[in-house]
């Protein structure tokens, strides 16, 4: 049997991340951050002063993505880089006040979105779609 393209699990994946990805950039906009860098700082405001290797483990961002994000999140002075002070090769990235600040708006906006995103669903629908999607995650 021929499968129509837009029944491909890839493409039907490709389009949910753009959809979600698109709704998570039109709520974190005003405050001047990308979709990325809102997530990156959401990580930051649970647990600062890690290393970029952690941070980036916890992202599962890449190497190069995240020192972009983090360069840009440096230049707004939401985060800043300091030498661990217990490992003279580690660096840790540390929240500014200011960014304590915006990590706890882009929280709340989170828990905003994050509602009204899946304000279709019914709980036992949201809680099998996140299970659904660890499950692919894990491939």
């Amino acid at each position: 049997m021929k499968m129509r393209g837009e029944d491909c699990i890839f493409f039907q994946l490709a389009k949910a991340a753009q959809t979600g990805s698109r709704f998570w950039s039109q709520k974190v906009a005003a405050l001047n951050l990308t979709a990325t860098q809102a997530m990156v700082l959401r990580f930051l405001f649970d647990r600062d002063e890690v290393t970029s290797s952690e941070l980036g483990s916890r992202t599962e961002l890449d190497s190069a993505t995240l020192t972009g994000v983090l360069d840009r999140l440096e230049a707004a002075g939401i985060a800043e880089r300091k030498p661990s002070p217990t490992d003279r090769r580690a660096i840790h990235i540390h929240l500014t006040e200011r960014g304590k600040e915006v990590g706890k708006e882009v929280s709340r906006l989170m828990g905003l979105a994050n509602a009204e995103f899946l304000g279709g669903m019914n709980p036992s629908e949201e809680k099998e779609l996140k299970r659904l999607l660890d499950k692919v995650r894990e491939r």
